[in-house]
């Protein structure tokens, strides 16, 4: 593959990641890894947004001449909303993580379910296809790799959440939006988790931000289950308990590298090396 030559003397596309906090934020790490590993004549930083002002903040670095940005808490729909363009991924998961500025056009995407089949299915080789999936959560962590989990054809898929009424909705919207790929797809309540087994379990809620416990059974991890953590940087009480039941624990940081990858190859068409860049930031 040849990549495009980084020249100094030419000034840099810029990038940047837009949330509220965001000091926190591994983005610009990565994406300099990236762009220095395929030569890429281009910087990226931290944007911090006013909770009312999201939409000035991006139009704001359009004006300065921005090439796209990537979208954290809590802006994700209202980057969908500020799109003018979507893509079919963005649209199915009705929020958006990655913008690309091109001509007048604010092109929506969403990378988050592509980054966490990526990182199931190549980096762990975990095939998702014919495997028993319990997904907890429907809020947009969920909305976001629900289709791209369908696509790669698991034999079922359960979606539990504390408000029913909320995963019930997104498997609606899932059946207006072109079905269930052949997978069977229910919905079920925490408490009607007894007595099944599942072969991967997502937690896609943001419970271990305050490091409150899931009221799962410990009997839903079957033998050799892999037991997957959306979040990175700290051991949670989901998989604390996974642990306990013999499960393979995974944190989020494969899919944080992985749909930075996919936002980094929608910018500059170029598909940068992973495995070393999620070294880098685990070591830190």
């Amino acid at each position: 593959m040849v990549y495009k030559q980084m020249e100094s003397s030419v000034s840099k596309d810029r990038y940047a990641v837009v949330g509220n906090p965001i000091s926190h934020s591994k983005s610009p790490l990565i994406h300099e890894a990236f762009a220095k590993q395929t030569q890429q004549n281009m910087s990226y930083e931290r944007v911090l947004a006013p909770l009312d002002g999201f939409d000035a903040t991006v139009k704001d670095l359009i004006a300065q001449g921005y090439k796209g940005v990537n979208i954290t808490v809590p802006f994700k729909f209202e980057a969908f909303q500020l799109s003018n363009e979507l893509t079919e991924r963005a649209r199915n998961a009705g929020a958006v993580n990655t913008l690309i500025f091109r001509d007048k056009a604010i092109i929506g995407d969403n990378t988050d379910g592509a980054g966490l089949v990526r990182d199931i299915e190549q980096n762990l080789h975990i095939p998702i296809q014919g495997k028993r999936i319990l997904l907890i959560g429907a809020g947009g962590a969920a909305e976001g790799v629900l289709q791209p989990i369908l696509a790669g054809m698991p034999a079922t898929l359960v979606v539990t959440n504390r408000t029913l009424d909320k995963a019930m909705a997104m498997i609606s919207k899932l059946e207006k939006h072109g079905g269930s790929h052949q997978t069977t797809v229910s919905v079920c309540a925490f408490e009607d988790l007894h007595g099944q087994v599942f072969d991967i379990v997502i937690n896609a809620t943001s419970t271990g931000l305050s490091d409150m416990t899931l009221p799962i059974p410990i009997t839903i991890f079957s033998e050799n289950c892999v037991a997957y953590d959306m979040m990175y940087g700290k051991e949670t009480p989901f998989m604390a308990q996974a642990r306990v039941a013999g499960a393979q624990v995974v944190d989020g940081l494969g899919m944080l590298v992985e749909q930075a990858a996919e936002a980094f190859y929608l910018w500059r068409g170029v598909r940068p090396e992973t495995k070393s860049v999620m070294a880098m930031v685990r070591a830190l």
